[in-house]
């Protein structure tokens, strides 16, 4: 890969040029990293909603013509002037926020939310100098959340990319970049259950699921699933979800039919939909005294949180997290080992596999809501 270090690279890419429309398999040059970027061969990625909803660019401005993608696993080509910590050959995950290692966040240990990299959804170029390292016959072609991962090669910052165990099965890994982990975290480092603890978990698409897998390794005795699909239930006992609640089958509040259900509330909810009224059945149906609740899913910008003070009075706590408080180039190779040490089982989230000259089948399943991960092999 050396040979290649320093000149542009031509490659293929899956190039969105507008809203809505099917990504389109290009030839692209890809620069040279600059100051503190490296570039990657990208090997496997996935698809999330994250790439579909600015793919359709229906509620915000998107920039186009771009390159999405940002759950993903590859090999680092060439690293830019001033990077120490990553070289050529490494086994990395790169990640839609980062960790510079320098602000007040990074340095702090209650905090993964880097002032110079936390996600920015509308940057297209990068942050040294305000340029694309991809362009298309001299014209530029945008980045996506700083990773760009549907293309074979692509540049990122380094405080972007986890440096991770090289016996990894890339293929099976990549999932971790993103979701699984947001989830996964939420549980595990924000709501924190103890073993024996009651959770319930609200959503269960494959965030949802790895949240439910958090409890599951936390030793959680109850773990009740929330949602308003039940055909998602007998996929939700593989990841430890023990009953099943759909609101839509009760006249009450569904906070009600869990303080009912547990003898005054669950120790422990996580949010996973982003809905404001799961966010907050979420709270109210913990326990008062010691209960916590965390949401993470993201909600419409004009979505206000009602609630009455006492419920906060009567000692329930209320959380939010960011890529389940993991702090991305410190923590996510952590994450890879509870994966190789067969405690975190990934395999359960990849429902589907596609070739890259197939990445319009992914969107697809997903727009249908089929499945939970599908792997977009690159070569």
């Amino acid at each position: 890969m050396a040979s290649t270090a320093g000149q542009v690279i031509k490659c293929k890419a899956a190039v969105a040029w507008e809203p809505g429309k099917p990504l389109v398999i290009e030839e692209v040059e890809v620069a040279p990293p600059e100051k503190m970027e490296v570039r990657l061969k990208i090997l496997f990625t996935s698809l999330c909603h994250t790439d579909v909803y600015f793919w359709e660019a229906k509620a915000q401005d998107s920039v186009f013509p771009r390159i999405l993608g940002h759950e993903a696993s590859g090999i680092v080509e060439s690293v830019g002037e001033g990077v120490t910590e990553l070289a050529p050959g490494d086994h990395v995950l790169p990640v839609f926020t980062g960790e510079c290692g320098d602000c007040a966040h990074c340095k702090s240990e209650e905090s993964n939310m880097c002032n110079l990299l936390r996600i920015n959804t509308e940057r297209g170029v990068m942050i040294h100098d305000e340029k694309s390292r991809f362009s298309i016959k001299g014209k530029p072609v945008y980045h996506f959340l700083g990773t760009s991962t549907f293309s074979e090669y692509t540049v990122v910052h380094s405080g972007c990319v986890a440096k991770i165990n090289p016996l990894a099965p890339l293929d099976k890994v990549c999932v971790l970049s993103c979701g699984i982990s947001t989830g996964l975290g939420a549980t595990l480092n924000v709501a924190k259950p103890r073993k024996g603890d009651s959770v319930a978990i609200f959503g269960l698409g494959a965030v949802g699921l790895a949240a439910a897998e958090g409890a599951r390794l936390s030793g959680a005795s109850r773990i009740i699933g929330v949602d308003l699909n039940s055909s998602r239930f007998e996929e939700a006992k593989k990841f430890g979800v023990t009953e099943f609640v759909n609101p839509k089958d009760y006249d009450k509040p569904v906070q009600e039919v869990i303080v009912e259900i547990t003898n005054g509330g669950v120790d422990r909810s996580v949010e996973c939909t982003g809905n404001i009224k799961a966010m907050v059945s979420a709270f109210e149906c913990v326990h008062d005294g010691w209960g916590v609740a965390v949401l993470v899913g993201v909600p419409h910008k004009d979505a206000v949180f009602n609630t009455h003070p006492v419920n906060f009075l009567n000692e329930r706590t209320l959380k939010g997290t960011f890529f389940g408080n993991y702090k991305p180039r410190s923590d996510l190779p952590s994450v890879v080992e509870l994966y190789m040490s067969k405690k975190l089982e990934v395999e359960r989230f990849i429902t589907h596999k596609v070739p890259f000259s197939e990445i319009n089948k992914a969107f697809e399943l997903m727009l249908k809501g089929e499945g939970l991960r599908c792997i977009i092999s690159m070569e």
